[in-house]
């Protein structure tokens, strides 16, 4: 379902990152979507001079576990809404020395060790197979990380998240095979939001704040307290962050491979498709389809 409301920039919030206050304009936005309600209202807002929607992906007050996340509704939504280009902001335990507490990381690739979500908007009579090996938009995670650095804070570029279920954090045997794995943090949102946000052929880069050692550490085991005490002090340097590169993101021509994800992906033939699944996929493939069927 298509509104009035435009936006090219999407904004997914993380755990503490619930409101952004810089947002100029603000209107609240319900979406209905084909696959149920989103995480709550988008707001949408321009924030340095840029239109923006901003969704908290746990809900106002932090009311969902990541599984209980509806995140084909919350992609689907976004993109209804026009946006091409998706910056989450997420909090993420440290799996390595060197990225501690309080500093950002912009991830390179992803492991996906979740149970059972739901990865695709895909099935029921249209098949898919979109290619995901450089899962985060490469482009935009190097403007991410320039924005980054050019605001002083520590930045690390490059790594790998792992996925987990949740919602109890790691045992310390994970942590230490995580840690093998090579691995560089640790979260339960980025699956399956970084699948979702190819399959609709957007952007989708992430600034994750690092809160905790995970628990692999002595010491500095993660607790609930320690999260939200650094989780304060990250989320004013993430909206700092988000304010600095939504422009330059805006300004950005997408010549990445994002912008074309289902090109040459979509391997049922217009004419055997579901006709009620084409119907609810029109905003993602109907430029494959129209006339065809």
């Amino acid at each position: 379902m298509m509104t009035k409301e435009k936006a090219t920039i999407g904004v997914l919030g993380g755990s503490g990152l619930y409101e952004i206050k810089s947002l100029r304009s603000v209107r609240q936005v319900t979406v209905k979507t084909p696959f149920g309600d989103p995480s709550g209202p988008i707001t949408i807002g321009e924030l340095s001079g840029v239109d923006c929607a901003f969704l908290p992906r746990h809900g106002l007050g932090h009311v969902l576990l990541p599984s209980e996340i509806n995140v084909r509704a919350n992609i689907w939504a976004l993109k209804s809404l026009g946006v091409e280009k998706v910056i989450a902001v997420s909090a993420v335990g440290s799996l390595k020395e060197e990225m501690a507490p309080r500093h950002f990381v912009i991830p390179q690739q992803i492991i996906d060790r979740t149970k059972g979500r739901v990865s695709t908007f895909f099935g029921q009579g249209i098949v898919a197979h979109v290619a995901f090996a450089r899962p985060f938009c490469s482009e935009q995670s190097a403007l991410l990380a320039e924005s980054s650095r050019g605001l002083g804070l520590t930045t690390h570029e490059g790594g790998t998240y792992l996925c987990m279920e949740g919602p109890l954090f790691s045992t310390r045997a994970e942590s230490d095979l995580h840690r093998q794995m090579g691995c560089s943090i640790i979260g339960m949102t980025a699956i399956p939001e970084a699948k979702l946000a190819r399959e609709a052929e957007m952007c989708y880069s992430m600034a994750a704040l690092v809160t905790d050692y995970d628990c692999w550490k002595e010491g500095e085991e993660v607790s609930n307290d320690k999260v939200a005490a650094v989780m304060q002090a990250n989320v004013a340097n993430a909206i700092k962050l988000l304010e600095a590169v939504i422009p330059a993101a805006a300004r950005r021509p997408r010549k990445c491979e994002c912008a074309a994800a289902l090109e040459g992906a979509i391997f049922t033939a217009p004419k055997n498709m579901d006709r009620k699944t084409a119907k609810k996929l029109e905003l993602l493939i109907g430029r494959f389809t129209r006339g065809r069927r």
